[in-house]
């Protein structure tokens, strides 16, 4: 159990971790996760449910302000969404069959390549592609990305601004498309968590759920209309590397 002591700084922390993945495009389960398990909540039952839930609730409280500034590239978005949805049971099949550390660390190093990927700028030549050139691209990068969240357990957001961003969308652009699918495969994973194992602690959980609303409306909201792509670019960048440093410590410690 969270030690009541410090239940009131939970949404605190969780409020600047909003503020922060709602402007790359990512829904922050890799930090909500570790967070609530090191504060003393059940690893299955409490903090992945609570973690996917926020998750949600973040990506679609950016996704509503990118879409009223037009920031979101529905062509990519919707066949995006869709596989992310189709794709992770299949994932899910196989992993029964795999050892899971080796993959966790795979996925940890694609993670870091992601990253110098968006810090160094570089992008293929090709930036206009047709309409059907998209909707393929959507549906393709999502069925991969599908396929590996259900392989591995974990959303696959640390992936889709990147991929988003190397097939030519401006950062920015690629981090409020990226915010919409992370919203579609979340909603997915929650449901199947929130019916089987999760025990809510519905204090907490409102007053969690709060937090990530506003900092995901001042996040969102600071990204559209302050930063620079650049700048959304080495933000994202910069936040992948703490998170594949995350996921190589929760492989080997939780």
């Amino acid at each position: 159990m969270v030690d009541e002591s410090i239940i009131i700084y939970i949404p605190l922390i969780f409020f600047f971790v909003a503020f922060i993945f709602s402007m790359i495009g990512m829904g922050g389960a890799q930090l909500y996760v570790p967070i609530l398990f090191w504060l003393g909540m059940d690893l299955k039952t409490q903090a992945i449910p609570l973690a996917m839930l926020l998750n949600v609730v973040n990506s679609l409280s950016a996704t509503i302000i990118y879409t009223s500034e037009k920031l979101v590239e529905w062509r990519m978005a919707l066949p995006f969404a869709l596989a992310m949805i189709l794709f992770p049971p299949l994932g899910t099949w196989v992993n029964i069959v795999l050892p899971m550390k080796p993959i966790l660390i795979i996925f940890a190093l694609f993670t870091i390549a992601s990253a110098i990927l968006m810090l160094s700028n570089w992008k293929p030549k090709r930036e206009n592609f047709s309409s059907k050139d998209r909707y393929i691209i959507g549906f393709s990068g999502g069925s991969l990305l599908g396929f590996f969240t259900g392989l591995i357990g974990r959303g696959g957001g640390s992936f889709v601004t990147p991929l988003l961003y190397i097939t030519g969308l401006e950062a920015k652009t690629a981090a409020a498309t990226s915010a919409f699918t992370v919203t579609c495969s979340g909603i997915s994973s929650f449901i199947s968590h929130i019916f089987t194992a999760a025990q809510p602690d519905w204090i907490l959980w409102i007053l969690c759920i709060l937090s990530v609303i506003i900092g995901s409306q001042v996040g969102s909201r600071f990204m559209s209309t302050k930063l620079d792509s650049k700048y959304v670019r080495k933000l994202f960048g910069v936040t992948l590397l703490g998170v594949a440093l995350i996921l190589i410590i929760q492989t080997f410690l939780m």
